[in-house]
């Protein structure tokens, strides 16, 4: 099994793989404790048989540079295959600002193929590859070399099964004219808005019960000292204070240090030091805030009493239109998005691109009495009215 740990290696495997129609990409990487992953492995592979043309390559070599790899992630005329790829994607847009392109995805394939809501690669290798996977190696601790023999065949594993997903599920694309849907989906994965974190919407992410304007000022200035605290040390937000702790810190407005040590919740570290400073630095800012800048809670979707059939009609003609299409329900629409619906909203994705022709067109038909549902033995009918 080759593993790569110099710059030129990787350079002439990356060469190789530009020649190539696809290459399949996974990573390992650490992120208990530190803000940002860290890269402990890539996986690598084009086309070929068990472990042929597959490699490990290990970014913690200080003789290697991942230069060729960014440079075969921006080469239009070679895909990039992934598995749920999210965080990897992620990863290698913090250190590069590099997002792979073009990009196929193959758990947003598989749900469009029909196997289900975000299925797990395991499923995918044993339904597609015929073949099944030790996971046992997963949670190891990837940045320790050096790398076991278990840890090696497990990581490659991921990437060499990959290709007969990929082969397997560009197939089914094309022969239901279904490319198209991957595509769509696959833009929020490849808008690098995606991947930025701004400290002014962390507050965004806690959740409260209190929706005023002046507590949720607190809640924005404290999200944001801990958000920026956390991305200039690296560490995960959770070790400045947790959720909890924040919102307890802007119930009691804490002027001092005294006043700050009488917390319940806060960890002892951030009772002191540049911790404790910036909390009341943050509880200081809030204070002078005036009323027409504060924040405004997130508008709740309000349920219309007596759209409850409705709502449960909809959801039948989902389950119906998923099935008859082969695509897992949650990809077409939510039930939020069912519960809008029959409130009569309509800006919804349920009413544009593919998810129209699947399921909108027939559920503003349903809302507005111009179909029924019917049981037809095992499976449900839709009716003119």
């Amino acid at each position: 099994m080759k593993i790569i740990t110099t710059t030129a290696d990787l350079d002439a495997f990356c060469k190789e793989c530009a020649t190539q129609e696809y290459v399949t990409v996974d990573t390992e990487f650490l992120r208990e404790r530190t803000y940002y992953s860290k890269l402990c492995l890539i996986q690598m592979a084009y086309k070929g048989q068990g472990n042929e043309n597959a490699v490990l390559i290990d970014p913690l070599s200080n003789e290697l540079s991942l230069d060729p790899i960014y440079d075969l992630f921006q080469n239009e005329t070679v895909v990039k295959v992934f598995h749920a790829s999210r965080q990897d994607l992620e990863i290698f847009f913090v250190d590069k600002g590099v997002i792979p392109s073009p990009l196929f995805d193959t758990q947003v394939a598989a749900m469009v193929c029909g196997y289900g809501e975000q299925v797990g690669y395991e499923t995918l290798v044993r339904k597609i590859a015929n073949e099944a996977l030790d996971k046992s190696s997963r949670f190891t601790d990837w940045s320790t070399r050096p790398l076991s023999d278990k840890q090696k065949t497990y990581a490659i594993g991921d990437v060499t099964h990959l290709r007969v997903i990929y082969e397997h599920l560009k197939a089914s694309l094309e022969k239901r004219n279904r490319e198209e849907w991957v595509e769509e989906e696959l833009s929020i994965l490849t808008n690098p808005a995606t991947y930025v974190v701004h400290p002014d919407d962390a507050w965004k992410r806690v959740k409260t019960r209190n929706s005023s304007g002046k507590m949720l000022t607190y809640v924005r200035e404290l999200a944001r000292f801990r958000e920026e605290h956390a991305q200039t040390k690296n560490i995960p937000r959770n070790r400045v204070y947790k959720d909890d702790a924040l919102l307890e810190l802007a119930a009691t407005k804490p002027t001092s240090i005294d006043q700050l040590k009488r917390s319940r919740l806060l960890l002892r570290d951030a009772r002191a030091g540049a911790i404790a400073d910036g909390i009341l630095s943050a509880v200081k800012s809030a204070s002078k805030v005036k009323p027409d800048d504060f924040p405004k809670a997130p508008e709740q979707r309000i349920k219309k009493q007596g759209n409850d059939g409705l709502a449960d009609l909809l959801r039948v003609l989902l389950k119906a239109s998923a099935e008859e299409a082969g695509v897992a329900t949650k990809l077409i629409c939510n039930t939020a998005d069912l519960d809008a619906i029959a409130s009569g909203e309509r800006n919804l994705p349920a009413f544009s691109g593919w998810r129209k022709k699947v399921f909108g067109e027939n559920a503003l038909k349903l809302c507005q009495g111009e179909i029924a549902l019917s049981a037809d033995k095992d499976s449900v009918k839709i009716v003119k009215v």
